[in-house]
């Protein structure tokens, strides 16, 4: 037994397990080696590659670079050209709005309301928050609402209720109201109707349409002082029907007042013109100011009266004042327009002098002024036969003779032969 204990086993049994045993570990050593030796020269190679790449790609992004340089560099120019035109533009609004805020309020002080509010819409439209501007259209306004017809404003709901009334009984409220002269609700019931049914007896809603708005433009103008309104009621009626003799001159009336208002505090003499000719046929005619036509004539007259006398106009001034203290006495003008009727007739006795013909030059009694070359002296003239007088003892026959009848000559006379006469007579 101890010897098949201790009885070597064979060799190739010995070295197969020995040969299996390290085979795995000696297998590593050779990848390993075999690793490195293969790294190394992939490192190579990929060095060498990386080399070659280098520069082409330093180039493509130095490109790259300068690109989005000279992108970022335009944009940049852009933007500054943009905020630069933008800035130009907000410049020159603020311009405008300065120029028109200010003539509104200039307007205000000639009390041309109308313009002065459209003035202020256009400011705030393009400038909403400029100071001052919504006050003074809050202003104007309340001035051209001053007079003007009260209209029931209703009362603003989301849901506003329908009028559901129908045609017919629409055309009868129309036709009371006509009736009871309640020009603005007729006229606002007659739209409605013409709104729900255009076809619905359109001869007669047009007439009654022509009715309402050209008596109330008459109304407005003659008892309200609302020129504008009256005179635009009238436009709008004319478009029905030609406007009668009244009610165009009652929009001739208002037209002239509004003209010779528009030049009023600017050109005192045409101001004048213009109410001088109202005043003729509607001297109480007024706009929302409640000054009649009367009273601006008679002071536009004061006011370009004044005007002539600071240029020396003495007589056209004192006609002026003349025509003012027509209508009325003025203690505070009555000075100055007697001064001025004083220096107007001074000047009328100065050039009363001036314009009287110099005396005729005074010729010495006894002296003749010839007019004419004196005529020449005719010579001596024969003085004509006389007949003689008649006798009773006929006469008697001369003895026939051989020689020639003897002549009978006439008595001589004492009279000197009248001298001749000049056709012309000179003067003493």
């Amino acid at each position: 037994m101890n010897q098949e204990e201790t009885q070597p086993m064979p060799l190739g049994d010995e070295t197969q397990p020995i040969s299996s045993e390290s085979d795995p570990a000696q297998g590593q050593n050779q990848d390993d080696d075999n690793g490195n030796a293969d790294l190394g020269g992939t490192e190579g190679n990929d060095s060498r590659k990386g080399r070659s790449l280098s520069w082409p790609l330093l180039i493509t992004i130095s490109l790259a670079a300068l690109l989005l340089i000279a992108a970022t560099s335009a944009f940049g120019g852009y933007l500054s050209g943009i905020n630069e035109r933008t800035n130009y533009e907000i410049t020159q609004v603020a311009q405008q709005v300065s120029e028109q805020y200010q003539l509104g309020l200039d307007d205000i002080e000639a009390n041309r309301y109308e313009l002065a509010r459209q003035r202020f819409e256009y400011v705030i439209r393009l400038e909403p928050n400029y100071p001052g501007v919504t006050e003074q259209l809050a202003l104007v306004l309340l001035e051209i609402n001053t007079t003007a017809t009260p209209t029931l404003v209703p009362t603003p709901t989301l849901t506003p209720t329908p009028d559901m009334r129908g045609v017919d009984e629409l055309f009868s409220q129309s036709q009371i109201l006509l009736a009871d002269g309640k020009w603005t609700e007729a006229i606002e019931t007659l739209l409605k109707l013409r709104k729900d049914e255009p076809d619905f007896q359109t001869i007669k809603v047009d007439s009654m349409l022509y009715v309402a708005l050209r008596n109330r433009g008459v109304d407005r103008i003659l008892r309200e002082g609302d020129l504008e309104g009256g005179t635009y009621d009238l436009a709008l009626a004319e478009k029905f029907g030609p406007l009668d003799v009244e009610a165009s001159n009652m929009r001739t009336w208002a037209d002239l007042y509004k003209t010779g208002a528009s030049f009023w505090g600017l050109d005192w003499g045409q101001s004048a013109f213009y109410f001088g000719q109202i005043i003729v046929v509607a001297p109480n005619l007024r706009d929302n100011t409640n000054m009649t036509a009367a009273e601006r004539f008679r002071i536009a007259t004061i006011k370009y009266g004044d005007v002539l006398a600071a240029s020396k106009e003495w007589c056209l001034a004192q006609e002026q004042y003349e025509a003012a203290f027509a209508l009325g006495e003025d203690t505070l003008v009555q000075p100055t327009a007697s001064w001025v009727t004083q220096k107007c007739t001074n000047s009328q006795k100065k050039n009363q002098r001036t314009q009287e013909p110099p005396p005729p030059e005074v010729v010495p009694t006894g002296e003749v002024v010839p007019t004419e070359s004196p005529p020449a002296e005719p010579g001596p003239t024969e003085p004509p036969p006389s007949e003689p007088a008649p006798t009773d003892i006929p006469p008697t026959e001369p003895p026939p003779t051989t020689g020639p009848p003897p002549t009978t000559e006439p008595p001589p006379t004492t009279e000197p032969p009248p001298e001749p006469t000049s056709t012309s007579t000179p003067s003493p």
